[in-house]
């Protein structure tokens, strides 16, 4: 049994679509691309060897044996340990929406859930909606109702959507936006469950929804309150 992770990998953006046929490689054929901006201020930059460039930030979900053996790739062809390579983490997934969801990002791979963990003290979640482009006010909208305050949105553009057909029985466009959801741990289930009525893979907006357990936050206490 293993665990499921969310695997962010941030390059400069010359290199993302090599870093793109890596993951291939590896099995990793639904990929989420999104583009960015380094931000970190110059000795920062100068001690990680590394320069305020454009982007490209990577985003796939996988077993934890798969990132293992995708960390050693990174190493071996792309060399990201050296200064200037790259960043890559994982951050576990704390649920998925439906078993088709699963099965896609998966790309059919066999999973076996193994017993359900809670972080202890964890009092947020991230909720992740990736939706197609222009659907952005039906997902808010939704998840507003079930007891959202807001998102953050990022235009991104998805490979391996074939794959959508096989296990979800749609077709995927390609051009999508992200919405990151900060919320309570028990508003968590009633807001993926809304967008996922409302927006769902069946839907025009065909909205994928996973959640990553937050550890800890600032900012969101007045908000609450």
């Amino acid at each position: 049994m293993s665990k499921l992770y969310l695997t962010t990998t941030i390059v400069d953006r010359k290199n993302g679509s090599r870093y793109e046929k890596l993951y291939r490689e590896c099995g990793l054929a639904v990929t989420f691309m999104s583009l960015g901006a380094g931000t970190a201020r110059g000795d920062v930059l100068d001690y990680l060897g590394l320069e305020s460039t454009e982007k490209t930030v990577l985003f796939s979900v996988q077993e934890q044996e798969g990132w293992l053996a995708l960390k050693k790739a990174l190493r071996r062809k792309m060399q990201i340990d050296a200064p200037g390579g790259g960043i890559a983490f994982t951050i576990p997934l704390s649920s998925i929406g439906g078993k088709r969801t699963l099965q896609f990002l998966l790309a059919g791979g066999e999973y076996q859930k193994e017993e359900e963990s809670v972080l202890k003290e964890t009092t947020h979640d991230l909720i992740v909606v990736i939706a197609n482009r222009g659907y952005i006010e039906l997902v808010m909208d939704a998840a507003r109702e079930a007891g959202a305050y807001g998102g953050t949105v990022l235009q991104a553009k998805g490979t391996g959507m074939e794959h959508a057909e096989k296990f979800m029985g749609v077709s995927l466009a390609a051009e999508k936006e992200m919405i990151f959801i900060v919320t309570r741990t028990e508003h968590k289930n009633a807001i993926m469950k809304a967008v996922m009525e409302k927006t769902g893979i069946t839907s025009e907006a065909q909205a994928i929804v996973f959640s990553l357990p937050v550890t800890d936050t600032a900012g969101l206490k007045l908000i609450e309150d």
